[in-house]
C-alpha cells in the first residue's frame, strides 16, 4: 500500500524547524502590540465574491491561482489567498470600522496555486497588519517604522531596502494603463509571453516584469508619475518629508505598482537580494476605496503582509538564528528502577513552582546509562538522577550538569527548588 504524503506545495513544518517560526511570531507580535495593534482572527474559507470584488477578477490570482470549489449549499468558496480583504470584511461585519479607528494585526495560512519553489508555497503563512479610519501620512510611516524596527530586532536591517511610489487614485491608473497599452501594443511583437496575456488582462503588471527587453521597452514608455492626481501627490511629498524627518532611507522606484487591484496612493515593498528571485519580504499600501468597494461605508486603510516562510528562510541564510532556539529543554529528570511514582510527582512539584522551567521526565524506562545519553542528546544543560537510598526513600538526588561530567552534586529533596531557582532564576 503506498504511503499518503502531503500535498505539493504544503509543507509540514517539522519539530526543529518551529523553535525559530515562534521566536519570529514572538517578535513580530512584540513589536506590533508596542505600537497599540491588537489580533483579529478571521476563517480560512470566504464567499468567492470577496476577493473578485477586492483582488480584482482580471487579476493572476483571482483568474488562476485561487482555490475554489462549491460547497454543498452550492455557494461557491475560496481558501483565502491573503488576508487583508478577509480583515476588512470581518471587521466591517461586526461594526468596527465607521467612525473608528482600528489597528489590527492577524497570522495564519494563505492558499494560491501556484508552482512551488524555494520560499513560494501553494500553503503559505502570513503576517498582516491593517490600520483603518487615518487618512494622513502620518499612518503610513508609522508602518514603514514598525517594520523598520522589526528587522532591527531580527538583526535584518543591513539586508533589506525599502522601496516606495505613489500609484495614484484607480481613476489615475485607468487613464495610465489606457496610455500604457497603447505604447505597448506598438511594441507587442517584442514583448515576452507574460506581457503579451498581461496586455489585455493587467497591463500594469508588465512594470513587474524581469524580462531584460521587455525592461528595455518600458524605458520610453509613459510614466505613471504623469498622471497621478494633485492630491496624492500632496499626501507622498508629505509622507516623504516624514520619512526623512525619520532617519528612514529609501528609494522611489516609479515601476513599484502592487499586484493587487485595491491599492491606491502610497504603496511600499521591503526587498532582499539575499534570497534569489524571491526579494520581496513585506509588502502593502494604501487601500481607501476597499471597505466601500466590498459594501461598507468610506474607510480610508492601509496596511501590509510579509511572508513568513521567506523571513525564516532568510534569517537561517543569514545565521540570524538565536543560539539559545536550540535548546528546548533545561532539566531532563532520568528515574532509577522502581522511583517511577516518586519521580512523577517531583517533576510535577517543580512544574508548579517553576512554571517556565523546561523539565523533561524519562518515560519508557531504561538503563541509568542509556537515560543519561538520552540527557546528554536532549540538549539539556542539567540531569536530575532519581535513584532511592539505602532505606528505598527518595530523600536526595544527583544533579548533573551535562556540559561538565565532574560537575555532579547531591541535592536534598527540600533543597531542590532554591537550588533550580538559583540556576534558572526566571523560572
Amino acid at each position: 500500500m503506498n504511503k499518503i504524503q502531503a500535498i505539493r506545495g504544503m509543507n509540514d513544518i517539522l519539530p526543529n524547524e518551529t523553535p525559530l517560526w515562534q521566536y519570529f511570531e514572538n517578535t513580530v507580535q512584540r513589536v506590533v502590540s508596542s505600537y497599540g495593534y491588537r489580533e483579529i482572527r478571521f476563517p480560512v474559507l470566504e464567499q468567492t465574491q470577496l476577493f473578485k470584488r477586492s483582488i480584482g477578477e482580471v487579476t493572476d490570482i483571482v483568474e488562476k491561482e485561487m482555490y475554489s470549489f462549491d460547497d454543498r449549499n452550492g455557494e461557491n468558496l475560496s481558501l483565502r489567498p491573503e488576508g487583508t480583504a478577509c480583515c476588512v470584511r470581518a471587521a466591517d461585519e461586526h461594526g468596527l470600522l465607521y467612525n473608528q479607528q482600528q489597528r489590527l494585526w492577524y497570522k495564519g495560512p494563505m492558499f494560491r496555486y501556484e508552482r512551488p519553489q524555494k520560499g513560494r508555497y501553494r500553503q503559505f503563512h502570513q503576517f498582516g497588519v491593517e490600520a483603518f479610519g487615518m487618512s494622513g501620512p502620518d499612518v503610513d510611516v508609522e508602518l514603514i517604522l514598525l517594520t523598520a524596527r522589526l528587522w532591527q530586532e531580527l538583526g535584518l536591517s543591513v539586508h533589506v531596502r525599502l522601496e516606495i511610489n505613489n500609484i495614484g487614485t484607480a481613476a489615475d491608473r485607468r487613464d495610465f494603463g489606457a496610455a500604457l497599452v497603447s505604447f505597448l501594443q506598438a511594441h507587442e511583437e517584442a514583448l515576452d509571453g507574460d506581457s503579451k496575456r498581461r496586455l489585455s488582462s493587467n497591463p500594469l503588471r508588465i512594470l513587474d516584469s524581469k524580462v531584460p527587453s521587455t525592461q528595455a521597452i518600458l524605458v520610453d514608455a509613459p510614466t505613471l508619475a504623469d498622471f497621478v492626481s494633485d492630491e496624492t501627490k500632496t499626501h507622498f511629498a508629505e509622507l516623504t518629508a516624514l520619512l526623512d524627518a525619520a532617519g528612514v532611507v529609501y528609494c522611489v522606484n516609479p515601476k513599484l505598482v502592487r499586484g493587487l487591484d485595491y491599492y491606491n496612493n502610497m504603496v511600499f515593498e521591503w526587498i532582499t537580494d539575499t534570497l534569489g528571485a524571491q526579494g520581496t519580504v513585506c509588502a502593502g499600501g494604501r487601500y481607501d476605496g476597499l471597505v466601500e468597494q466590498l459594501g461598507g461605508r468610506a474607510t480610508p486603510g492601509v496596511g501590509f503582509a510579509m511572508g513568513i516562510e521567506r523571513l525564516v528562510l532568510m534569517l537561517q541564510e543569514l545565521e540570524q538564528v538565536p543560539a539559545a532556539l536550540a535548546q528546548v529543554i533545561d532539566v531532563y529528570v532520568a528515574v532509577g528502577d522502581g522511583m517511577s511514582a516518586g519521580a512523577i510527582a517531583l517533576a510535577e512539584s517543580l512544574r508548579s513552582a517553576l512554571p517556565t522551567l523546561r523539565l523533561q521526565l524519562n518515560c519508557g524506562g531504561g538503563k541509568m546509562n542509556n537515560q543519561l545519553k538520552k540527557a546528554f542528546n536532549s540538549g539539556a544543560s542539567y540531569a536530575l538522577v532519581i535513584e532511592a537510598d539505602e532505606q528505598g526513600l527518595l530523600s536526595q538526588v544527583k544533579l548533573r550538569h551535562l556540559g561538565d561530567e565532574s560537575a555532579t552534586e547531591q541535592v536534598p529533596i527540600d533543597e531542590l527548588r532554591c537550588k533550580l531557582e538559583q540556576l534558572y532564576p526566571n523560572a
